[in-house]
């Protein structure tokens, strides 16, 4: 991985977002209260784009085994120093999509959580309202691995996670088994891959879905529905929704 020399406003950046992501207990609580639904003491959870671990820390808390995903060098040794006394964290510093090798990776050091390896977020990004000042001003090249590899490295998860502004259809295109619970970020400036996501689902298993508005960590739906009524939830949102998850439960 190409070495990287942090300016101050990075640090800035990364401060900021330690104290977002690890410092609001009652965020927590209701992260915890979201994933006790589909994850038990022993489980195996998957964080692909972990950025400073909040859902690693909330994963342990319930007892599961993680293995998180995380190129970005800064949030990468957060993470490290986060976890670094637990044997049943594993952090592997690469970029997770559709092929294995390398892949670039460009990161916006005033906003770490918009850093990304999707050119086509980065358009839509800067097109979209409120977006004309954003930069993402630094690039590195990282590794790149799929998800069908770190099945057969760290066996299947019971629950797999995906952030990572949208390269997320990408993630979903290197797996070839279905995972019991899959959630996945959406962006309300990039329902197309939303949609993709949903399409690639339908070829691995019977998923049903639900969704989660921005971080309120609380799903919407009483009962999950079928990906073409959850396409369609989707493609009915305010713009200004902005983000939030869609959980994929397997069906028996």
């Amino acid at each position: 991985m190409n070495a990287v020399t942090w300016p101050k406003g990075t640090v800035k950046a990364l401060s900021r977002s330690l104290r977002i992501y690890h410092g609001d207990k009652a965020r927590h609580a209701a992260m915890d209260r979201l994933y006790a639904a589909f994850l038990k003491p022993g489980d195996l959870a998957f964080d692909i784009g972990a950025h400073l671990g909040d859902r690693i820390s909330s994963f342990r808390r319930l007892g599961a085994r993680v293995i998180a995903l995380e190129p970005d060098p800064g949030p990468a040794r957060a993470i490290r120093l986060i976890h670094r006394r637990d044997s049943f964290v594993t952090l592997v510093e690469a970029a997770c999509g559709d092929h294995e090798g390398s892949i670039a990776l460009r990161i916006s050091q005033a906003d770490l959580t918009a850093s990304t390896v999707s050119a086509a977020f980065i358009a839509a990004g800067t097109r979209a309202r409120g977006g004309e000042g954003q930069l993402w001003d630094h690039e590195i090249t990282v590794p790149c691995t799929t998800l069908d590899k770190l099945i057969v490295r760290h066996g299947l998860p019971r629950l797999l996670k995906i952030d990572v502004e949208g390269f997320e259809a990408h993630v979903l295109a290197g797996l070839t088994r279905a995972v019991p619970v899959i959630s996945f970020e959406f962006k309300t400036i990039r329902r197309d891959v939303a949609e993709a996501c949903l399409a690639l689902l339908e070829t691995l298993g019977r998923y049903r879905f639900n969704i989660a508005l921005g971080e309120t960590q609380r799903l919407m739906l009483a009962e999950p529905v079928w990906a073409e009524a959850m396409g369609a939830h989707l493609r009915a949102l305010p713009e200004d929704i902005g983000s939030g998850d869609v959980y994929a439960i397997l069906e028996h």
